[in-house]
């Protein structure tokens, strides 16, 4: 074990930056987005107001996969799991009375994100913004979805272009945004151990950069702008050490496999999330103490920005009070504990220097073994990610159920539950009142524009051209999420998941 260089130095073991948070705390955000657009608005205005210092957007079901409102498989599904986004119009209502240059968004979307970045960007520009310093993150990683999550549209290979496309031009539009969020969130609340999500992780990295540089992208122009997402599972000194690892073996892919020499393009960047799976039904105020655990673990571990889950969220979409003591539980590691004085507080600690050697090792011989089966896209359509995440899901809840892992109130200490607990709950009129703004919206907008815009992004959709001009133009022109994303299947077509 040799001791790690100091905090800020290749390969940044102990932080990307030398002070830390001593010179600037790391983002907090609270993930929020349901029903309308007004409603998510009144949500966001009231986090900023208690302190949050960056928006995270959550879309509801439709627009994760590229369907209106008004579409019959969206039936019930409308704003339930996040907001409704199905045109600029609702964009615009979003954001209504919120600097987009004084607010940093990050954008929680997939299959359809070069749709909805199109959308955020004409709304900016619409309002006054400055949209060359627009800051945020739109998460734009598809690999994920083949792996752990299933909102996809298109097959793999369409939607790398569609990816690298809207790389090339962010780089060139909106230099200050960050076009991908790489996600190991996800990969971990499907089942993955901490070695599995740093390595899948890097794998699904690995390809993005690899389909960059062979679109002609040189690595050191959007490298810098790559960020990451991981989870705060319960496991506390592991995950630090998780974090710690990722930093130093990310850096070291960075200068030795793909030779960036940009020091920029060497930072791990990411983004925590605290872990949903972890939160029980059972006893549910107990998840305020998983949550400060998990989110502590990111703040030791290093992390960028963090999103903390509310206690009621096993139950359904948290409400205003759990969102704000999730918030305030950020705010008391910030200013109550003092960790923040201390660049890597843990750093020399031999439990979490061992650690961090071998979650290193662990997740390199899963890339070395993703690599020697020919890269990621063959290790995903061979399900040979999918089913390391299930083997590993599987002695987990093995383990839960034979008693050997305690998960508190669940099967142990159990206590007869107070049926009292207040829920969110969506009006199901928001259904019927974004299906009618939608047909509005159509029957306003100029129609021969609007066809043309769509022939627009269909043609380059058959040829090589980037398809982000077309789509920003038919996002101009009120095309929807589902008009658009229709066009792109009629030439990319659906992937259907073999399994």
């Amino acid at each position: 074990m040799e001791p790690a260089p100091p905090p800020g130095t290749y390969p940044f073991t102990r932080g990307i930056h030398r002070e830390m948070y001593r010179n600037r705390l790391w983002t907090m955000r609270q993930y929020a987005g349901f029903g309308s657009a007004e409603e998510t608005n009144a949500r966001y205005r009231y986090l900023l107001e208690q302190g949050t210092t960056g928006l995270s957007v959550a879309f509801d079901l439709p627009t994760q996969i590229g369907m209106d409102p008004d579409h019959a498989l969206a039936e019930g599904e409308v704003g339930r799991t996040g907001v409704s986004i199905a045109s600029v119009h609702d964009m615009r209502r979003l954001f209504a009375g919120i600097d987009r240059n004084r607010v940093s968004t990050s954008m929680t979307i997939n299959s359809t994100a070069s749709i909805l970045l199109a959308m955020f960007v004409v709304a900016a520009r619409e309002s006054g913004a400055d949209v060359r310093k627009l800051q945020g993150t739109v998460q734009n990683d598809i690999l994920k979805e083949y792996i752990a999550r299933g909102t996809y549209i298109f097959p793999p290979r369409p939607s790398m272009r569609i990816v690298t496309d809207l790389f090339a031009w962010a780089a060139a539009e909106i230099p200050e945004w960050n076009t991908i969020s790489i996600s190991g969130y996800h990969i971990r609340e499907a089942g993955s151990t901490a070695a599995q999500e740093i390595a899948f992780t890097f794998a699904n990295a690995i390809a993005y950069i690899e389909a960059a540089v062979r679109s002609g992208l040189p690595v050191d122009t959007f490298a810098p702008r790559l960020s990451f997402f991981f989870n705060a599972h319960s496991n506390f000194l592991e995950e630090i050490a998780k974090f710690r690892a990722a930093r130093r073996l990310y850096a070291r892919l960075m200068r030795e496999r793909f030779g960036a020499r940009d020091p920029k393009s060497w930072m791990l960047r990411f983004h925590t999330q605290t872990a949903g799976s972890t939160l029980t039904a059972q006893q549910p105020d107990v998840n305020l103490v998983r949550t400060a655990i998990e989110a502590l673990s990111a703040v030791l571990g290093g992390t960028q920005s963090l999103h903390t889950n509310s206690k009621d969220e096993a139950l359904g979409l948290p409400t205003e009070d759990s969102a704000r003591l999730a918030l305030r539980t950020q705010q008391i590691i910030a200013h109550e504990t003092g960790v923040a004085r201390t660049a890597d507080p843990l750093g020399g600690s031999t439990a979490v220097e061992e650690l961090t050697d071998r979650m290193e090792q662990e997740a390199r011989d899963y890339i070395d073994r993703i690599d020697g089966m020919g890269g990621t896209l063959r290790a995903i359509e061979s399900g040979y990610i999918q089913s390391e995440i299930h083997a590993s899901a599987y002695r987990f809840q093995h383990e839960i159920e034979s008693g050997e892992r305690i998960i508190v109130g669940v099967n142990r200490f159990r206590m007869q539950e107070d049926a009292g607990v207040p829920l969110f709950r969506i009006d199901p009129a928001v259904e019927r009142s974004q299906v009618e703004a939608v047909g509005r919206m159509r029957s306003e907008r100029d129609p021969a524009a609007w066809a043309r815009a769509l022939e627009e992004c269909e043609r380059a959709a058959k040829g090589t051209e980037n398809l982000m001009p077309p789509i920003v133009a038919a996002v101009e022109a009120q095309a929807t999420v589902g008009e658009i994303s229709d066009r792109l299947r009629r030439v990319f077509g659906e992937y259907r998941d073999a399994g």
